[in-house]
């Protein structure tokens, strides 16, 4: 089914956040989604993946040579939010790379982001994908098995400025039925539950009846 962007974005936010993530990286998150759905990319679905996995991801150990979390996988959020952080250091025309990285998927957009801040294309590689990127366009080349792994092995992000072939991002975003049940109970969490003084002060009666 189709879905604004905004409905998308603010969903994922929500549901980030009732899974453990502060808002800041959760904000970062729903906007990672909305870019990747605008570009028809499974990110809702690849989110939920990485929203039901066993939390043994993290950020990255130090950001000198190649990024690596000692304690297991690189969380795709907070190690893209530390590129997109660091887009500075694509300028010098070195790759950033980056060792078993979780849904790898969900660090294009920070790729994007980057590519934003250095004014130039940047192609994002990991286990036989390429997606370039000059942050609002978006060419991907790999298979749709490859785009949605669980683990790449090994990212890398460098300056691409001869890209060609990028498309534009559309107005709408696809998001399977099972992803958006997912996404909508995790979003749940966020929700104070009911108490009777809540009741009592919201709309309605309450446990009066005037009738």
């Amino acid at each position: 089914m189709t879905y604004s962007l905004n409905e998308i974005e603010a969903l994922v936010k929500k549901a980030a956040r009732g899974c453990g993530y502060d808002w800041g990286i959760a904000e970062e998150a729903g906007k990672a989604v909305r870019w990747l759905a605008s570009h028809e990319l499974p990110g809702g679905e690849v989110m939920v993946a990485h929203l039901q996995g066993d939390g043994t991801d993290g950020p990255p150990g130090g950001l000198d040579g190649v990024w690596s979390n000692a304690a297991g996988l690189l969380c795709p959020l907070t190690s893209g939010a530390a590129l997109n952080d660091c887009a500075e250091r694509l300028k010098v025309g070195a790759a950033q790379v980056m060792d078993r990285v979780a849904h790898p998927l969900l660090v294009v957009p920070f790729a994007a982001w980057a590519a934003v801040h250095i004014k130039s294309a940047v192609t994002v590689n990991w286990d036989g994908v390429s997606a370039t990127t000059d942050g609002f366009n978006l060419v991907v080349q790999g298979s749709r098995d490859a785009q949605v792994a669980d683990v790449a092995d090994r990212l890398s992000c460098r300056i691409r400025p001869d890209a060609t072939g990028m498309t534009a991002p559309g107005l709408r975003g696809e998001l399977a039925a099972d992803a958006h049940r997912v996404l909508n109970e995790f979003a749940q969490r966020t929700y104070a539950p009911a108490t009777e003084e809540s009741r009592l002060l919201g709309a309605g009666a309450g446990t009066s009846d005037n009738d």
